[in-house]
């Protein structure tokens, strides 16, 4: 390492309710495998809106340490005016280095490792779209011409992910007003969840380099196009065999991807609050919204809560490893790590109750009709907040202290933002994410 890079920083992180990415920075040069630094417990409790809210169970007693994943370290290079910054997420734990209970990253791990005592392994990814709330003048969907407007822009982020490491994939001008999206390769679990900060945060970050601002915001105008959160969970056994592939069952989903799917349709309506954490966040999940309102299974269909995605198999490529699942139901207001611990404990409960294969709907969604019967997912914050206090199953998977934090941040913004119009509610959450 050069002596300009040790006069660097590095960023020891973590990422909180709010799903923001918070911790403490020290000089490269001061940065060694045995480094760890403080945290304090009441951050937990630090809502959307910036403070720490009231009733949690932490307050100003207690320390914590920000232990590094050194694994995870990367360097953030190639945003115009910004030094290059190391970045090494941490995980929560207590000062005599054993888990913290309330750690997001934790029950991820944690999750990581009753999938593989099941002989289950899982590779995921997160596609993230945005608004450039800068830009002016109208919006083609897909166009190149949109595409090159970005530029040298998009050609930046791209080329700044991959020095990251986050494997990217795709950039596009996506369907609604100056709306982009981003995706990136499927990885580890761990990783992914730790990509998919990584990415809002370099976005926001280049995008300000070229005096833009963006928002990932569920939505940010009333009546607009939603901004989702798409999470991608492929699964196979210890020795890499896919799971999920059946050539002669309905949508080619094996019985037990069929079964992993039923827990996640069967618990998701219990932990909504957690996937769509935000007041507006259910301004998006509407039918005919190319999102989702209802807990099901689907084919190809951008309205499923969970769909199996196609296969390319031009060239004789092999179907089976490509099968997976996509969960089109989250949003920017969940932690990554939280989220993804959660789709896992619910496929993984769908497997260890033995459930009935997902039904699979085929072709549009109908629920003025034959799909009426569908489960509904909560229709707000409130009645989300209270279908997860009555979820034995989805409590016992979390610390109580987390909780009882998790309520009290959530029950903080509800009040806050109870009787506004539409339109502010979504400017407050514009501005915040």
């Amino acid at each position: 390492m050069s002596d300009t890079q040790l006069d660097e920083l590095i960023f020891v992180a973590t990422s909180d309710i709010a799903a923001r990415t918070k911790g403490r920075s020290l000089r490269l040069a001061e940065f060694t495998n045995d480094t760890s630094l403080g945290w304090v417990p009441a951050n937990l409790g630090i809502g959307p809106l910036g403070h720490i809210v009231d009733d949690i169970p932490f307050g100003s007693h207690g320390d914590l340490r920000l232990l590094p994943d050194l694994e995870s370290r990367t360097r953030i290079d190639g945003i115009p005016g910004q030094p290059p910054l190391t970045l090494v997420f941490a995980n929560l734990v207590e000062t005599d280095g054993t888990p913290w209970p309330s750690c997001p990253r934790t029950f991820l791990r944690d999750a990581v490792k009753r999938l593989e005592e099941h002989g289950i392994q899982a590779k995921c990814a997160f596609e993230h779209e945005f608004v450039d709330l800068s830009a002016g003048g109208e919006h083609h969907p897909f166009s190149l011409h949109e595409f090159r407007k970005m530029e040298p822009l998009g050609s930046q982020l791209m080329t700044v992910l991959s020095r990251a490491g986050i494997e990217p994939e795709t950039w596009l001008p996506e369907y609604g007003r100056h709306q982009f999206e981003v995706t990136y390769r499927p990885s580890d679990p761990v990783t992914a969840g730790d990509r998919a900060v990584l990415v809002r945060d370099i976005v926001y970050a280049l995008f300000a380099a070229h005096d833009r601002c963006v928002s990932f915001a569920p939505i940010v105008a009333p009546g607009g196009s939603g901004n989702g959160v798409h999470v991608h969970i492929g699964l196979s056994d210890l020795d890499a065999n896919p799971l999920c592939y059946d050539a002669d069952r309905p949508g080619r989903l094996s019985e037990f991807g069929a079964q992993f799917a039923a827990g996640i349709v069967k618990y998701a309506p219990e932990f909504t609050a957690m996937f769509a954490p935000l007041v507006t966040s259910y301004e998006r999940l509407r039918p005919h919204n190319w999102s989702t309102a209802r807990a099901f299974l689907g084919v190809q269909n951008r309205e499923a809560l969970i769909r199996v995605c196609p296969t390319n198999e031009i060239n004789g490529k092999d179907p089976a490893p490509q099968l997976h699942f996509e969960f089109r139901g989250s949003d920017i207001g969940a932690n990554p790590w939280l989220l993804l611990g959660l789709l896992l404990r619910a496929g993984l409960r769908g497997i260890e109750e033995n459930l009935s294969p997902a039904m699979l709907v085929e072709g549009e969604l109908d629920v003025e009709g034959k799909h009426a019967e569908l489960p509904k997912l909560p229709e707000s914050l409130e009645e989300a907040l209270d279908r997860l206090s009555e979820s034995e199953t989805v409590r016992e998977w979390l610390d109580p202290a987390f909780l009882a934090t998790f309520a009290a941040v959530k029950h903080d913004e509800a009040v806050f933002l109870k009787g506004r119009p539409l339109a502010e509610q979504c400017e407050v959450y514009t501005h915040v994410y």
